[in-house]
């Protein structure tokens, strides 16, 4: 399966826009990635092992968080993942 990795962590991928990793879940995908690049994990799950809040994970065209089985949906090598970093800012001023 091929994962899309956003600029923000491509440093931690050598610098790869897209990484090839196979599993049999999304949840499978994710332990895969972070066995072949370690530097990634602790940007993308918390110390107890959960998906940090503001990473949102595509598969395919769905948002995991909206599946039924979120993270335990099924992955095919035909599948590609898509993670895309929350980003906040903007101002509190009043037009």
């Amino acid at each position: 399966m091929n994962i899309h990795i956003p600029t923000p962590l491509r440093a931690y991928t050598g610098g790869l826009e897209t990484v090839s990793v196979a599993g049999t879940t999304v949840s499978r995908v994710f332990q895969q990635l972070t066995v072949q690049y370690p530097e990634l994990k602790p940007h993308l799950f918390t110390p107890e092992g959960k998906l940090r809040s503001f990473v949102n994970v595509y598969l395919n065209d769905d948002d995991i968080r909206y599946l039924p089985n979120k993270e335990e949906t099924p992955a095919t090598d035909a599948d590609e993942l898509t993670i895309i970093p929350s980003i906040a800012g903007g101002t509190s001023c009043r037009l």
